[in-house]
């Protein structure tokens, strides 16, 4: 991918939500939500906090959609991440 982030940004990939619940009902494709939480792909060179690889955090309408050689991505600020998980 060719594709650096400027400013304090992020690029994300979605993480996919589970399909069934805890109790093996199934969730129609209409009822879900978007994922708020996906895997960092690319930072800026502002970035200090989070790495490539680190899985963010973010609020449900968070950042810009982009798609990049047929992949969905998710470009968010930094001060859009609400957390790293560890």
């Amino acid at each position: 991918m060719n594709f650096k982030p400027l400013g304090e940004r992020l690029l994300v990939e979605r993480v996919a939500e589970p399909t069934t619940t805890a109790s093996g009902i199934i969730i129609p494709d209409n009822a879900k939500e978007k994922p708020s939480q996906g895997k960092v792909i690319a930072i800026s060179s502002e970035v200090k906090d989070v790495e490539v690889g680190n899985t963010v955090v973010f609020g449900k309408y968070s950042g810009s959609e982009l798609v990049v050689d047929g992949n969905d991505y998710l470009i968010l600020e930094l001060k859009d991440a609400l957390g790293v998980i560890l």
